[in-house]
């Protein structure tokens, strides 16, 4: 492996264990909140145990998103020192004040967790709501971040210099808001998704069913209005792709040849040598009514593209095929509990209908890896898209490898430690809050 591939790979393992840490962090707090509102609103005890127990959840991934995102902050700097030269003063301001909302969200977050029976109810509840909002702010702001990466703004390249820097205008580049919206609604979707399918383990199971199923409630009810909203915000960002980065949704879409009623193709695996994609279905005029609103226009295929700057083509259509995959379904899924809820509320004791959300618990935070594999894979070459390539940005120091193999191991053992936490705490459930 060498010293690009290496940064390369320590950066998409780093990234890929933050992303779950991160959504679980941002969206949590909002479930807490919303289960510390019931209590208060309505007096009943089970919604007090809902709230501590989330609480406990919510402080061990507040710990391991600090300890993986402080490896992410010097991993920048280290692999990537060209990037962080030029791009740090440009883009710097969305993640300083992710760093003053982080800090909110670590005093909020003590207050509340220490702050039983000491502060008013009222008080006490707004820390917990502050940690939410301060949580989904920073994922917010994080991800303006990186789609100015996606889609850069704010300063003039001039003869190999960055002049003439607008901060606030590289913060709010035109791809903040759609790439914004997307992450989030995929955090509650993929959280709420997972929390509910561990509930639902736990009814199933016969194991303090009042307290799992007021918990498994107000769980999907986040997940699957998120799952609906999902392809909406997702239309919204494939659009904002065409026109920022069109060799990107080529290569989601395996697009080779420009064509009028540029077609969609579902499924498929893409024959790069010869231009096509193998065993996938198109839909002749799709692609264009997606991204125009009209079935002729034709949308920009690769071959518009030099081919050294297109991404790999492979990764990108696979990664991205998971992603609406497994989102269309959760969707379906989201739609059933609410026919559920509405008209058929016997489904809820059945046990075909708690096994489907047990069995899409891990698969909203797989179609989240799919989606950060599209949007890191589908902008290479580029570090910077248009300005800066990625192996224009890399360390020169060597050995990179080890570091990588070192890397894997720390988050491998961090990820373990988090299982087994959440398992004891699982456990814990029935023995201290079952009554």
């Amino acid at each position: 492996m060498d010293d690009f591939i290496a940064a390369r790979s320590q950066m998409a393992i780093s990234l890929g264990f933050h992303i779950i840490y991160s959504c679980i962090g941002m969206v949590m707090p909002v479930f807490m909140a919303i289960s510390h509102y019931k209590w208060i609103k309505t007096g009943e005890p089970v919604y007090k145990n809902i709230t501590q127990a989330w609480s406990k959840g919510v402080a061990i991934f507040f710990a391991t998103g600090a300890v993986s995102g402080t490896i992410l902050s010097f991993e920048l700097g280290l692999l990537w020192p060209k990037f962080m030269e030029h791009a740090g003063p440009i883009f710097g301001m969305p993640f300083s004040l992710e760093g003053v909302a982080f800090f909110i969200e670590a005093i909020a977050l003590g207050f509340f967790l220490y702050g039983w029976n000491k502060f008013n109810k009222w008080f006490h509840w707004g820390t917990g709501v502050m940690v939410g909002i301060s949580g989904i702010a920073s994922g917010i702001l994080v991800v303006s971040a990186n789609s100015w990466m996606n889609s850069p703004s704010g300063f003039d390249y001039i003869n190999g210099q960055y002049l003439n820097i607008d901060p606030i205008k590289a913060m709010f580049n035109g791809s903040w808001f759609s790439e914004s919206l997307h992450m989030t609604i995929a955090a509650f979707s993929a959280t709420g998704f997972a929390v509910a399918g561990i509930h639902a383990l736990m009814i199933g199971k016969k194991q303090n069913v009042n307290f799992h199923t007021k918990a498994f409630k107000i769980a999907i009810v986040f997940g699957a209005v998120a799952a609906i909203l999902q392809p909406f915000s997702g239309d919204l960002s494939a659009k904002n792709a065409a026109e920022k980065q069109p060799a990107k949704l080529a290569a989601m879409e395996a697009y080779f040849h420009t064509q009028d009623y540029s077609p969609l193709t579902i499924g498929g695996i893409p024959d790069t040598a010869n231009k096509k994609v193998n065993y996938g279905i198109e839909i002749p005029g799709l692609l264009s009514f997606l991204v125009y609103d009209n079935f002729k226009q034709p949308v920009k295929a690769l071959d518009t593209i030099p081919v050294k700057d297109q991404p790999p083509v492979t990764v990108t259509h696979i990664a991205f095929e998971i992603m609406i995959a497994i989102g269309s379904a959760m969707m379906l899924i989201g739609i059933l509990y609410f026919v559920a809820l509405w008209k058929k509320r016997s489904w809820f004791s059945k046990k075909w209908f708690l096994a489907l959300f047990i069995l899409y618990t891990p698969f909203g935070f797989i179609a989240v890896e799919a989606g950060w594999t599209v949007t890191e894979v589908g902008r290479q070459p580029w570090i910077i898209q248009g300005v800066m390539r990625t192996s224009e940005a890399v360390t020169p120091m060597p050995g990179i490898h080890y570091s990588f193999y070192l890397f894997t191991v720390v988050y491998l053992i961090l990820s373990i430690a988090v299982i087994m936490l959440l398992k004891r705490q699982i456990k814990m459930v029935p023995e201290l809050y079952d009554r």
